[in-house]
C-alpha cells in the first residue's frame, strides 16, 4: 500500500473562519445526523477505487470534516480542520463547479499545484454542496495517493447527484432542527407566561389584600383623625394598586395567554348590575353629577362582572377626562338585536388623529393633565366587548362631546358563533 498523505503540523488546530466555532460545530452535527451519508461515501469509494471520502463544511478560511471514510490513514476525524487555502476546495467554492483530477503529477494544470504535493495525493474530487437557498455549505470530497479513473461522465454525475442529495437532506435536517428550536422556545415562552400570570394573579394580589385588610381595620379602630386619614389613604391606594394589577393581568391574559376570558350566563337583571356600578361612582365622587337612563329590562346572556368592568372603565374615563362642571350621562337599552351601553361627557374632545389609537394598550391622551393608570382601561374594554361578539366605538367633537358606545348582541346564536368570543 502506498504511503498515505501527510497532514501539515497545524491541520488539527481550530482556524479563524467567517463562521463562529459554535456555528461550524452545529453544521457538522447536522451532517453527522444524516444516516445516509456514510453509505454514500462507501458507494463513492467502491465506484472509484478511492480510499478517502468526506463531507466538509467550508467557510472563508477553514475546511472542517463532518463525516469521513478514511482507509489511507489520512488522520482527519469529524471536526478536524484544514486551512482552506491548502485545499483545492477553495477553487470549487469560488467557481461552484466540481474539480476532478485523475493523475495530479501528470496533469498540466495541477502538476505544480501546492495541494497535491502538500498532501501527497494523485487523484482528487471536490464537488460543491449548495443548498436550494443558494447558501454554499461545503464540499463532497475524495482523494487517494494513487491515480483513479474519474473523467467518466457517470462518475462525475454520481458525485454531483450525491452532493445534491446531501444538500436536500441537510435542508430537511436544518428545517427539523429549526422547528424543534421554535417548539422549545414556544414551550419556554408558555412557561414564562404562566409564571408571569401566576405572579400577577396570586403572589402580588395576596399580600396586597392583606395590606388592604389591615388598612380597613386601622381605619375602624383608630380614633386620632390624622391617623384615621392615613389609614384611609392606605386603603384607597391599595385599591388603586389592585385595580392596576387587575388591568395588567387582563392585558397579560389577552395578549400573552389564550385571550381575555368571559363566562357567559343568563343575567336576569342587568339593569341592577349597571346601576350598582353607577351608585359606587356617585358614592365615591358625590361632587360629580351622573345622569343614568338604564332600561334594558330583559334577560341578557353575558358575563355580568365583565360588563360591569366595561361600564366602570367608561364611566371612570368620562369623569376623569370630562368637564367637571357638567354631568356624565350613562344609558343602556335594547335596540335592533343588541343591547347598547353609552357613556357621554363634555369637555376637551379627543383629537381626530388619536381616535384610532385610544383602544391601543398603554396609550394615554397626551393632552390630558391626568396621567393616572397604565393606559389599559379602554383596551381591556374593547377586548371584553369583542369577547362578547360586540363592538366598541367612539365619537368626539367640540359640539357634541365625547361618546363611547358598546353594542353587545342580544341574540344568543350570534354570541355562540362569533369568532371573537373567548370563553374562560
Amino acid at each position: 500500500m502506498q504511503q498515505g498523505p501527510t497532514l501539515p503540523e497545524n491541520s488539527a488546530s481550530i482556524g479563524d473562519g467567517e463562521d463562529s466555532a459554535e456555528e461550524i460545530a452545529h453544521d457538522v452535527a447536522a451532517v453527522i445526523r444524516l444516516q445516509a451519508v456514510p453509505t454514500l461515501l462507501e458507494v463513492l469509494c467502491e465506484a472509484t477505487g478511492m480510499r478517502f471520502a468526506a463531507v466538509a463544511r467550508v467557510t472563508e478560511k477553514t475546511w472542517t470534516a463532518c463525516v469521513v471514510k478514511d482507509d489511507i490513514n489520512f488522520g482527519l476525524m469529524p471536526g478536524g480542520r484544514l486551512d482552506l487555502e491548502t485545499t483545492l476546495c477553495v477553487e470549487a467554492k469560488r467557481s461552484r463547479r466540481p474539480i476532478i483530477i485523475e493523475h495530479a503529477s501528470t496533469d498540466p494544470r495541477y502538476r505544480n499545484h501546492h495541494t497535491p504535493k502538500l498532501y501527497n495525493i494523485e487523484s482528487y474530487v471536490s464537488v460543491p454542496i449548495v443548498l436550494a437557498s443558494g447558501r454554499y455549505f461545503g464540499n463532497l470530497c475524495a482523494i487517494d495517493p494513487a491515480p483513479a479513473r474519474l473523467a467518466d461522465t457517470r462518475i462525475v454525475n454520481m458525485f454531483t447527484r450525491f452532493a445534491s442529495l446531501i444538500a436536500l437532506q441537510l435542508e430537511d435536517e436544518i428545517s427539523r432542527q429549526e422547528d424543534q428550536s421554535a417548539l422549545r422556545d414556544a414551550h419556554a415562552a408558555t412557561e414564562l407566561r404562566e409564571q408571569f400570570i401566576a405572579i400577577l394573579g396570586h403572589d402580588l394580589r395576596n399580600p396586597l389584600q392583606a395590606v388592604y385588610s389591615a388598612g380597613v381595620l386601622l381605619e375602624r379602630k383608630l380614633t386620632d383623625p390624622a391617623l384615621k386619614d392615613v389609614a384611609a389613604r392606605i386603603r384607597v391606594n391599595v385599591k388603586r394598586m389592585s385595580a392596576l394589577i387587575n388591568d395588567v393581568l387582563d392585558f397579560a391574559r389577552s395578549r400573552l395567554g389564550d385571550g381575555l376570558g368571559v363566562r357567559i350566563d343568563e343575567v336576569e337583571d342587568i339593569d341592577a348590575g349597571l346601576n350598582a356600578v353607577i351608585r359606587e361612582f356617585r358614592d365615591g365622587q358625590p361632587d360629580r353629577q351622573i345622569l343614568a337612563n338604564i332600561s334594558v329590562t330583559r334577560k341578557v346572556r353575558c358575563d355580568l362582572g365583565r360588563v360591569q368592568q366595561v361600564a366602570s372603565n367608561l364611566i371612570g374615563n368620562a369623569l376623569k377626562h370630562g368637564s367637571p362642571e357638567t354631568e356624565v350621562k350613562v344609558s343602556a337599552q335594547a335596540e335592533d338585536g343588541d343591547w347598547v351601553l353609552n357613556v357621554w361627557n363634555s369637555g376637551e374632545p379627543i383629537p381626530p388623529e388619536n381616535i384610532d389609537k385610544i383602544c391601543e394598550p398603554f396609550w394615554r391622551q397626551s393632552t390630558s393633565g391626568n396621567r393616572e393608570g397604565l393606559g389599559l382601561g379602554l383596551y381591556i374594554c374593547s377586548q371584553i366587548v369583542r369577547a362578547h361578539g360586540g363592538t366598541l366605538s367612539v365619537t368626539s367633537t367640540p359640539e357634541t362631546g365625547t361618546s363611547f358606545t358598546a353594542r353587545l348582541p342580544l341574540d344568543s346564536d350570534r354570541l355562540d358563533h362569533d369568532p371573537g368570543n373567548n370563553r374562560a
